[in-house]
């Protein structure tokens, strides 16, 4: 399990340099594709709760240290989120286009709606955008067309290891 656990604490910290290094300094990019969260609904969905969460957790700390949003907003996201989609563990197969499209599409709106919600508790120090805005539909169409791509590719490294070692 340390081994599995090193692998995707290793992708999360290689995905989050890609966002906050590469894709941040794109000009042409209104906004950056949330490439870690569609990694942890893939954990969630494929080994469930607990390394949901974890995963969650470790991808809201990389962008919390990586980025100027209040320290702890991402994990708090993320494990929830980690934790939420956690509970329809085996549930939906994660082959092919339209599933992961799908599920990442639902949980870029989730994300969303939980930061509008901490918004209304903190409005002076959590910037949140509108589920209307051209921002959130550039970002929702970015992570519905990359996430079939980022499972095919996380697909690859749970391969290398056998199921004994990821429990």
């Amino acid at each position: 399990m340390g081994k599995y656990l090193l692998s995707i604490f290793l992708i999360l910290l290689g995905f989050a340099l890609l966002e906050s290094a590469v894709l941040s300094n794109i000009i042409f990019l209104p906004v950056i594709p949330d490439f870690l969260l569609i990694c942890v609904i893939y954990y969630s969905f494929q080994h469930g709760k607990t390394i949901g969460e974890t995963s969650g957790f470790m991808s809201g700390l990389f962008i919390d240290f990586l980025s100027g949003c209040p320290f702890g907003l991402n994990c708090l996201l993320r494990t929830v989120i980690g934790y939420v989609c956690g509970f329809f563990n085996r549930t939906f197969a994660m082959e092919g286009f339209l599933v992961p499209a799908a599920l990442s599409l639902v949980a870029t709106i989730f994300k969303v709606l939980l930061t509008q919600i901490i918004s209304l508790f903190y409005p002076s120090v959590v910037n949140s955008y509108h589920i209307f805005s051209l921002d959130f539909g550039f970002e929702l169409l970015m992570n519905t067309l990359f996430a079939p791509v980022i499972v095919k590719f996380l697909g690859f490294f749970d391969d290398l290891f056998p199921l004994q070692e990821k429990l």
